[in-house]
């Protein structure tokens, strides 16, 4: 849930509420990009472009590099996998499940992400020429053609064989692979049998393929694929999916996914093959590509312009994070998001199991709401359009906004909305318990949906709460000076007049407990964290922080906050 600074200013007699499940906001008069943090993270700044060399998947997530040798990142965020290091002196990059690999210049490596294992602890040296990321473990090749091998070990697969003649590695979720000069391969780490593989020994996918002159290799999840010289692609390992069964063909590139494999032709072209639960098993139609990376459920692929494109699972925005510095709304859903851009268009990313991320066409948004797995539009004539999960039975009433063309405001909670008319009234629909039974009255100005309460603003700067109220979340304090309202999990939060904040509800994390002082000038509550945006641009964060979703958040420029369970996203003026 967001407002902006300059709405603030201009229309402070109609307040815009910053909430967990719901994003209310008049259209700025300052288009901006789109950062996140927390568990899902990226930078649509950094993100576009056409200046990238290489590209990396991660189970969820991805990283890029620049040619100038930096490096972003996007996707899921929980252990800090898509926030990479700082610097222009990177020359590859490699993603693991949940931790990633650089190489620098000098031949040093820098990890990041999660390291329980020790696959985030990168042995000491200068002297790398090439990395691979597996799944808990990670691997490194040596000038002198020797494999250096770090993290979980439970199959051996961190643990590689002797020799100095290899040219090329390459980590599976549980197996690694090892390219040598001779165009042979071996593997090791844990051995799947599969009856339907290709060849008759019925070794799985830590046993290296019949002798032949290969060019590069690729580890899947529990598969392995292998480019010959002659442009043929062989795979081997588990093949429940299809994954081990390449289409002819003559390929020049190669990418393994946990269930499904990839391949590039010599026209740009890519063929995928294996598991298509989340259309990542679908070859795209473009022909200009120049390099593809596979991960969890989705794919990224380098296109010829230096640019990047992404295909398959989207729930953690790992396949679709949007680009540009044009957009004047955002909301922050469980988790997906929503956001406008200042012609009125709305895009979606992140998870969409009910759709709740594909918003219908139309260039007349005003306002954009994002709840568990729905999702709510206003548009410039007053009425409101919904989409994703329908609560239709008796249990939950309504099932879909309310007619009319006099809506103002609109807030999405887990299984909730609430409107305000115009006149001032409140309509509530789909849970029956939480949402629908709305206070009566005609003065309300601003509206706050929580996961299971609700909070309203009246003209005369007073509150009102309704729903559940289990932690006190929906007893907001007495009181005539407040401009605006958050509902997050089960807590709420309130701005005065003034720009102090007030918190009430649960408050374990310390959520309901917000800083000291005024100049604040609007307010976000997640599922167990809150943000607060400064007069002079920065962003306050406090509550749980254990994905990283309260902050810091470093840097000024930004006019609008919202927060989820997990994550929290912002505009940020360029």
């Amino acid at each position: 849930m967001q407002f902006t600074n300059s709405f603030k200013k201009n229309f402070m007699s109609y307040t815009v509420v910053a909430v967990l499940c719901c994003l209310c906001i008049v259209q700025s008069a300052f288009a901006a990009e789109i950062v996140a943090w927390g568990a899902i993270a990226f930078n649509s700044g950094d993100f576009s472009g056409s200046n990238f060399i290489s590209v990396s998947s991660g189970r969820y997530h991805n990283i890029a590099l620049r040619s100038d040798g930096s490096i972003v990142g996007w996707g899921q965020n929980d252990y800090f996998q898509a926030t990479p290091p700082d610097g222009n002196d990177f020359v590859a990059i490699a993603a693991g499940g949940w931790h990633n690999l650089a190489l620098k210049s000098d031949g040093g490596i820098v990890c990041w992400g999660d390291n329980n294992y020790g696959q985030g602890t990168p042995p000491e040296g200068n002297d790398f020429t090439a990395i691979a990321g597996g799944g808990l473990h990670s691997l490194a090749l040596k000038e002198d053609g020797s494999i250096v091998g770090w993290g979980r070990d439970h199959y051996g697969q961190a643990t590689p064989p002797d020799g100095n003649d290899f040219i090329a590695v390459a980590a599976g979720y549980e197996h690694s692979l090892a390219l040598r000069s001779d165009g042979s391969i071996v593997s090791w780490g844990r051995v799947y049998y599969d009856p339907d593989i290709w060849w008759e020994d019925n070794n799985g996918q830590g046993s290296s393929p019949p002798a032949g002159d290969y060019v590069a290799i690729a580890a899947g999840g529990w598969h392995s694929v292998a480019l010959r010289r002659d442009g043929n692609v062989i795979c081997w390992g588990k093949n429940d999916h299809g994954q081990a069964t390449p289409p002819a063909g003559n390929y020049i590139a190669i990418a393994a996914g946990r269930w499904h494999s990839l391949a590039l032709k010599q026209d740009g072209s890519v063929v995928c093959w294996g598991r298509n639960s989340h259309g990542q098993g679908a070859s795209p139609s473009l022909a200009d590509f120049t390099a593809v990376a596979a991960g969890d459920c989705h794919n990224i692929a380098l296109k010829n312009d230096g640019s990047i494109y992404g295909w398959g699972g989207d729930m953690y925005a790992q396949a679709s994070p949007p680009e540009g510095n044009d957009f004047v709304a955002i909301a922050a859903g469980r988790s997906h998001g929503l956001a406008i851009r200042d012609y009125g268009r709305m895009v979606g990313w992140g998870r969409n199991t009910e759709g709740q991320a594909s918003p219908p066409a139309g260039d007349d948004f005003i306002a954009v709401a994002a709840g568990r797995w729905h999702s709510l539009g206003l548009r410039q004539d007053g009425s409101i359009t919904d989409w994703g999960y329908s609560y239709d039975d008796w249990w939950y009433g309504q099932d879909g906004p309310p007619t009319g063309n006099d809506f103002v405001a609109i807030a999405a909670g887990a299984e909730d909305s609430i409107a305000l008319r115009s006149g001032g009234s409140l309509v509530g629909w789909s849970n029956s318990f939480w949402g629908a039974s709305v206070p009566t009255g005609n003065d309300f100005v601003a509206i706050a949906a929580g996961w299971y309460h609700n909070l309203a603003l009246r003209s005369d700067g007073s509150i009102v709460g309704w729903g559940d109220n289990f932690e006190g979340e929906a007893s907001p304090p007495g009181g005539n000076d407040y401009i605006a309202v958050a509902a997050g999990g089960y807590h709420s939060l309130a701005l005065t007049k003034d720009g102090r904040i007030l918190g009430w509800g649960y408050n374990e994390a310390d959520q309901a407990t917000p800083p000291e002082g005024t100049g604040f000038t609007a307010i976000a509550a997640g599922a167990y964290h809150s943000l607060a945006l400064t007069e002079d641009g920065t962003i306050v964060g406090w509550g749980d922080n254990y994905y990283g979703q309260a902050g810091p958040v470093i840097g000024s420029g930004f006019i609008a906050i919202s927060a989820n369970s997990d994550y929290s996203l912002a505009l940020k003026e360029e």
